[in-house]
């Protein structure tokens, strides 16, 4: 019997490497879209998030970022990479960073979502997935595969 099992398993965690996604993208927990709403920190403690509901998608404010505040580590940076120059003057703080992820059903995750980098000035998609008590943001560029995986652990 474990040997049947182990097959599955080992199957699914080599196809979710060969594909480009994080092995635990294989074995997704989340059963319900508001499971994302929340505080989330990342592992290595560079970011910290607030996801809510946007009505139809989700959505996520930058509570902090290493690489958007000043050297003071308190003060947010101006968004002066922005592509907008009327939104160059303002404050990183508290913008909209995450937008449009939306839950997929089929696939127990959140996807087709955009993320806007305040520290070069673009927006790339975005999905994440909850795996066990973390979530698995992946922010990429083209294709999930050529893409980066932040681990980020609930706190409120």
């Amino acid at each position: 019997m474990l040997k049947s099992v182990r097959g599955p398993l080992l199957a699914a965690a080599l196809a979710a490497g060969t594909t480009g996604l994080a092995a635990g993208d294989a074995f997704a927990q989340a059963s319900s879209p508001n499971q994302i709403v929340g505080v989330w920190e990342a592992e290595d403690g560079i970011i910290k998030l607030e996801v809510f509901d946007a009505g139809g998608s989700y959505s996520g404010r930058m509570l902090y970022g290493k690489l958007l505040v000043e050297a003071d580590g308190k003060t947010f940076k101006k968004d002066t990479q922005n592509p907008d120059p009327k939104l160059r003057s303002r404050s990183l703080e508290g913008i909209v960073f995450l937008t449009n992820l939306r839950w997929d059903p089929s696939d127990r995750r959140w996807e087709d979502g955009n993320w806007y980098s305040g520290a070069n000035g673009r927006t790339v998609s975005a999905r994440a997935s909850l795996v066990g008590e973390k979530m698995e943001f992946r922010v990429y560029q083209g294709t999930p595969m050529l893409g980066r995986t932040m681990v980020m652990r609930r706190v409120r």
